[in-house]
């Protein structure tokens, strides 16, 4: 794959017409508390307000207009534990497809519910995503369902990259954008949008150091499977970044850092009680990368958080508490 198979500023101004029919354009906050810990000037990209409480929704609202009308009478399926299911639930739902998502059968109940409200057919398989992933291929042999990935996808990728350009609209002195990285989707989207708007802007992702993926793929210039994933926060918690991803990030992101999660969980609840802003692991992890003095820069600069999701697992919570 070549830069110019990448999407560029006219893939991601369509793909924001595609995706504001039906998600927010959310709120860029302003955190005085933030700004004065770290002395930037700090504003949070608030996803947690968006619809299904992440922004997995935007990327398959960009892919699914898209499918063939044949495409469209199968349907779609993907396999995934969170996020990407309701996101691609509630997209078909809209667009009046069906959607098959494949989650592993010790799956959190209230996330299998939330996938079913949106209008999903739920089939539960195997105990890890690995297992449930494989199954949803063969439903695709079985079925012929356009399998919709949770981040390896130039359109799905696309639509994800619309929180770069929504920064961008809203904020267009903002010299850094933080962003998490799991499989890579969000990051190489709003890379490629941002840059396409201003290539000076600076962005930087936050991975836990105990899957880092992505930077050891950078790193080696290819994709680099982890032989082991010692991190429990189900956005970051990826063995095998995407191909498209790693091309992107070895081109357009700055610089990758990485936290362990029990810093990542004291950003969650730091969010929570200063920001008053209930977000999830990995949504906090920009926020933690920023309070541990990871993001150089000189005093006074202008830096996005994005806020990934507001899906908090609350038993996760038990037990930690904030200093």
């Amino acid at each position: 794959m070549t830069p110019s198979e990448w999407p560029g500023r006219a893939e991601f101004e369509a793909a924001h017409r595609r995706v504001r029919e039906h998600a927010y354009h959310t709120p860029l906050l302003t955190s005085a508390t933030l700004s004065a810990a770290t002395g930037f000037d700090v504003r949070l990209k608030a996803e947690l307000l968006q619809r299904t409480g992440s922004y997995k929704i935007r990327g398959p609202l960009n892919k699914i207009p898209q499918l063939t009308d044949e495409q469209r009478r199968r349907g779609v399926i993907c396999s995934s534990a969170g996020n990407h299911a309701q996101g691609v639930a509630l997209a078909a739902q809209i667009h009046r497809i069906k959607a098959v998502v494949v989650m592993a059968s010790n799956a959190t109940p209230s996330k299998v519910a939330a996938t079913r409200g949106y209008g999903a057919e739920v089939v539960q398989h195997g105990l890890i995503w690995d297992e449930a992933n494989e199954h949803a291929k063969k439903l695709v042999r079985e079925h012929g369902y356009t399998y919709i990935h949770p981040f390896d996808d130039l359109q799905l990728i696309a639509g994800q990259g619309t929180v770069g350009l929504e920064i961008l609209s809203d904020w267009a002195a903002v010299e850094i954008i933080v962003v998490p990285i799991g499989g890579g989707g969000l990051i190489s989207g709003i890379a490629l949008a941002a840059k396409s708007i201003n290539p000076r802007v600076r962005i930087v992702g936050v991975e836990s150091s105990g899957a880092p993926g992505m930077q050891r793929s950078v790193e080696a210039g290819r994709v680099v499977t982890l032989d082991r994933v010692d991190c429990v926060i189900d956005g970051l918690r990826v063995k095998r970044v995407g191909e498209h991803n790693v091309e992107i990030a070895r081109q357009m992101v700055d610089e990758i850092v990485t936290l362990p999660d029990a810093e990542i969980f004291d950003a969650m609840l730091w969010v929570m009680h200063h920001a008053k802003l209930v977000v999830e692991g990995a949504a906090a992890a920009p926020v933690g990368a920023l309070l541990k003095g990871l993001i150089e820069a000189p005093a006074g600069a202008r830096v996005a958080c994005v806020l990934s999701g507001g899906n908090a697992d609350l038993e996760q919570l038990r037990g930690l508490r904030w200093n």
